[in-house]
């Protein structure tokens, strides 16, 4: 009987917390449908510019990639910087193979695309290859590497942001605070000053330890990769204290893990994003995330300055300051000033 009472309780918990019945069912059912729709999306198109190469070798390209003819010498760089994977030039009897480089299984596939229809007598021709970026030492963890950086200082300041706020709240700490003259804002901004300080810690360690002790792959320079993580924090930061004033208990902060934070893993570069489905592919700039590691990759695999990363900065920026605004808002149901 006593085992009986025991399971009641627990079952008339999970009956009249509705949210968590949702999200058990509702949760697994978004993310495996995003899966599906990520791994069966588009199939990888190669884009590749052609100079000075013989027309039946273009022919044979062009049934395998986007080709597009390039007229001079000093238009290549511009080329792989704006779009375009690799550039075959066979002017002046070389043969060249310029590769936009920052993506391993991309400049395999383009090499192998190359070679496999430029045959001469089954024997390979011999291609000079070159990188705009990485090199031919570079691995699949050099290129994945900026977005798991950025992924898991995102996961876990939002998390220990967002459960550190809830217990502010649930062990009445943020209502004693609430009933002193402070203002909302000036609350806010408290908060998230107190947990910027150990939140820009924690991105410093797992910044340095990624570069320098697991050897990630580092082009640019390390005060540009702290400034990004900083700024991804913030964001994380920001929308984790946001979402924690609709959480009643740390289960439900958790819940929204796979709903809020999971999906942005697949819009950060992880997966290659000219494939993910047309249904999916506009959430990726509604996302910090993406412009989070869009970022890291420039500064980290690309060599990258200010100049390039300004904008994403300053996005990240815009979510932080979107994310405490609502903040101040949804502290309107504890108290109005």
């Amino acid at each position: 009987m006593r085992i009986t009472a025991v399971v009641k309780r627990i079952l008339r918990q999970f009956i009249h917390d509705k949210r968590t019945i949702g999200l058990m069912i509702v949760a697994p059912i978004i993310i495996l449908t995003m899966l599906s729709l990520v791994f069966n999306g588009e199939d990888l198109e190669l884009k590749v510019g052609t100079l000075n190469i013989p027309e039946q070798l273009v022919e044979r390209i062009e049934e395998h990639a986007i080709v597009k003819k390039v007229t001079s010498k000093d238009t290549i760089e511009s080329l792989l910087k704006e779009d375009y994977d690799a550039i075959i030039d066979f002017s002046n009897g070389e043969k060249k193979l310029h590769l936009e480089g920052s993506d391993p299984s991309i400049n395999q596939a383009v090499i192998n695309l190359v070679r496999s229809n430029s045959m001469v007598n089954n024997e390979e021709v011999d291609l000079d290859v070159s990188y705009l970026f990485g090199s031919s030492d570079m691995t699949s963890f050099d290129h994945f590497g900026p977005v798991l950086v950025g992924f898991f200082i995102f996961f876990f300041v939002f998390l220990i942001a967002g459960v550190s706020f809830l217990r502010e709240r649930t062990q009445g700490t943020l209502e004693r605070v609430l009933a002193s003259p402070i203002k909302r804002w000036e609350l806010v901004i408290g908060y998230v000053i107190g947990f910027g300080l150990f939140t820009m810690f924690q991105s410093a360690i797992i910044a340095l330890y990624s570069i320098y002790v697991i050897d990630l792959k580092m082009e640019g320079a390390f005060f540009y990769v702290l400034l990004i993580t900083l700024m991804l924090a913030l964001s994380a930061l920001t929308l984790g204290t946001l979402l924690s004033s609709f959480a009643k208990n740390e289960l439900q902060m958790i819940q929204f893990i796979p709903l809020v934070v999971v999906p942005q893993l697949f819009f950060s570069g992880l997966f290659n994003l000219d494939t993910i489905s047309n249904y999916l592919s506009w959430i990726g700039p509604l996302t910090p995330l993406y412009y989070g590691a869009e970022a890291l990759r420039d500064v980290m695999i690309k060599g990258q300055g200010i100049t390039e990363i300004w904008i994403d900065l300053l996005i990240l920026f815009g979510f932080s300051i979107a994310f405490m605004i609502l903040n101040i808002y949804a502290l309107k149901k504890h108290r109005r000033i």
